[in-house]
């Protein structure tokens, strides 16, 4: 039994989502070496390493290909998780020959969405072990809400996905960022308010009534938009040189022992904290193969 004490260093789960034209691709941009999976054509202005996602399927693929081999890459991006989700629907709507999600029958549709949905959200998690962080970028849509103990209810801003979908994606986050500008309400000469400001671009990692938010990393509830108030949240210390070292040791091992003997290192390296647990795991991981890799031979045998 492996018992760790302390926090541990960790890729990110995250969601940012926001109001239209707020800089949400942008600021996704700045996560460490990020790779897009791109499913609007939002990043096309930018310079970012992409991969062009137009359907389901290639989504799906994508996020298994990077869970085997990071390829280089330190974050992917999923932009945006509601044109993923509209994807997922007509993949499902094309694969029954049907029209409309209400076509399935009452909510029948939504549940099938939800239990894809979640599927892509495992895979995520497999980006996770291999040592990648994971962001959703999703776009705010003005809901009503009426909460079971007032008498009236008010509007909120939420995720742009259904119902079923954006609780799956709310709990698997870590991070969950709302973006928005600054407005303030000011009195005019008719007595009626007016919105002034709209400038100032904030993030807000807490639940408020007029939005969805949270972290578990201890940030402020308000923060100015931009990557620097969010750098120290990020797995820090672990030395890539090293990591690619281990991994082509253990790619050239020619017995179990050797792969035995790696592996010791690497619980050692956790200790004396200098790797992580989503690095020891993927690590592991490439200890297994290669040991079943040896093992063949004898099997045939």
């Amino acid at each position: 039994m492996k018992i760790t004490k302390g926090r541990k260093a960790a890729p990110v789960r995250a969601v940012l989502y926001g109001t239209e034209g707020i800089g949400k691709t942008t600021l996704a941009a700045q996560w460490p070496t990020p790779l897009f999976l791109d499913t609007e054509g939002g990043t096309h202005q930018l310079e970012v390493d992409r991969v062009d996602c137009g359907d389901w399927m290639a989504l799906e693929g994508a996020m298994l290909s990077l869970a085997g081999d990071r390829q280089g890459y330190q974050s992917v991006v999923i932009d945006s998780a509601d044109w993923a989700e509209r994807m997922l629907i007509d993949a499902l709507l094309q694969k029954a020959g049907k029209r409309s999600i209400e076509d399935f029958g009452f909510g029948k549709g939504y549940t099938m969405v939800a239990e894809r949905f979640a599927k892509l959200l495992e895979m995520a998690d497999s980006c996770i072990t291999a040592g990648l962080n994971v962001l959703f970028v999703g776009h705010a849509i003005t809901k009503r809400c009426s909460p079971p103990d007032q008498d009236d209810g008010y509007d909120r801003f939420e995720l742009k996905l259904t119902k079923q979908s954006a609780p799956l994606l709310k709990e698997w986050a870590d991070l969950l960022l709302f973006c928005n500008y600054r407005t303030q309400l000011v009195e005019g000469a008719d007595g009626r308010k007016k919105g002034r400001g709209g400038k100032e671009r904030l993030m807000y990692a807490e639940r408020d009534a007029a939005w969805d938010a949270k972290n578990r990393f201890g940030l402020p509830a308000e923060m100015p938009m931009g990557f620097e108030p969010l750098a120290g949240i990020f797995a820090a210390g672990v030395d890539q040189a090293l990591v690619a070292t281990i991994e082509k040791t253990i790619a050239n091992a020619k017995s179990v022992q050797q792969l035995g003997k790696v592996g010791d290192r690497i619980d050692e390296l956790v200790s004396e904290s200098k790797l992580d647990l989503a690095t020891w795991s993927r690590l592991t991981n490439l200890i297994n193969a290669r040991d079943a890799e040896l093992q063949e031979p004898a099997a045939t045998e």
